[in-house]
């Protein structure tokens, strides 16, 4: 075994190791835990929709810690300015010049709490940080942080005084995440961990300690690259999405930046599973948090209930799966 196998291996072991290690803090969220984690391998972004109080600062907060990565959180109101989120130039009366003050954009997990309550004019400065990983002030690009991720929350009860993201936006997002409230057993153990003294503000004394590292990502995004995929499978990504722009329930389908989104979190997925190569089933695990952002259901056909998930579901039971 090489020392690159040897490398990649831990790595694995390491990130697979962080949903014990988070669920030390955050109980019955692992589905928002892995898709964090795929994000860190892809160098994507997630969109974490779910009602307040399920724990997604909480779980962005402990992710950081474990992985020893830098976080920073944003309130989205609807009075920010694109400079709260990027940084401004500020006048430093003693050198009589203008200097650079880094936004909180300027970090490697950026929590964006309800982005959707924030004018259009500060979402597009977000956008240029999330496709170019740097910021442009008075004309000087600033690179930011590696890794960079945006985990974008947003409300899906409450909609007045919001700004919709526009599907440009959307699809920068590699993943969309539905947080529910947990289940019965799930809620009793989070009351019996505040019960017994739980501080989500300390999480080093809830036992939360670094089970891996920048360096650990560095090796799953390298290994990730080198995951093979048989034509049949890429044919099978391509039909997936094709079928979604064919079908009479949505006025967009998947673009084919979401076919190549699909792709990259297939084998992400296909290396965190322990496989060097990917399999149908690991394109229709991914494929509902993947594509469900991607496509915008017809107006009519939400009116008899018709949702974003049930046409994906429609879309993977037609399509054939290669063998």
């Amino acid at each position: 075994m090489t020392t690159t196998e040897v490398s990649a291996d831990q790595a694995r072991q390491a990130l697979v190791a962080l949903r014990t290690e988070i669920g030390k803090a955050v109980v019955g969220q692992d589905t928002a835990v892995t898709a964090l984690v795929l994000a860190l391998l892809c160098r994507g972004h997630v969109l974490l929709e779910g009602v307040p109080g399920t724990a997604k600062t909480l779980m962005v907060r402990a992710l950081s810690m474990a992985m020893r990565l830098d976080t920073k959180r944003v309130q989205f109101t609807p009075d920010l300015m694109p400079g709260d989120v990027t940084g401004s130039l500020v006048y430093d009366a003693k050198s009589s010049e203008f200097e650079f003050r880094p936004g909180p954009v300027f970090t490697n997990i950026m929590l964006a709490d309800e982005i959707n309550r924030t004018p259009p004019k500060t979402q597009a400065a977000l956008l240029e940080a999330m496709e170019e990983r740097q910021v442009t002030v008075d004309g000087v690009p600033r690179l930011l942080p590696v890794p960079f991720v945006v985990a974008a929350t947003q409300n899906p009860i409450e909609y007045e005084g919001t700004y919709p993201l526009p599907e440009a936006q959307l699809d920068r997002f590699l993943l969309k995440v539905t947080l529910d409230i947990p289940p019965r057993d799930a809620e009793i153990a989070v009351l019996a961990r505040h019960a017994q003294g739980f501080d989500p503000r300390d999480l080093a004394a809830a036992g939360l300690r670094p089970v891996a590292g920048p360096e650990d990502l560095a090796a799953g995004q390298a290994a990730v690259r080198r995951v093979s995929v048989r034509e049949d499978v890429l044919a099978y990504v391509v039909d997936l999405c094709r079928a979604t722009r064919q079908s009479p329930s949505l006025q967009l389908g998947v673009s084919p930046r979401g076919a190549t989104a699909l792709l990259a979190v297939s084998r992400a997925w296909a290396w965190l599973s322990g496989r060097d190569y990917v399999i149908p089933d690991d394109v229709k695990a991914m494929a509902r948090p993947c594509l469900r952002h991607r496509v915008q259901v017809r107006p009519e056909a939400e009116l008899e209930g018709v949702s974003a998930d049930a046409v994906l579901e429609s879309v993977l039971a037609t399509v054939p799966v290669p063998r």
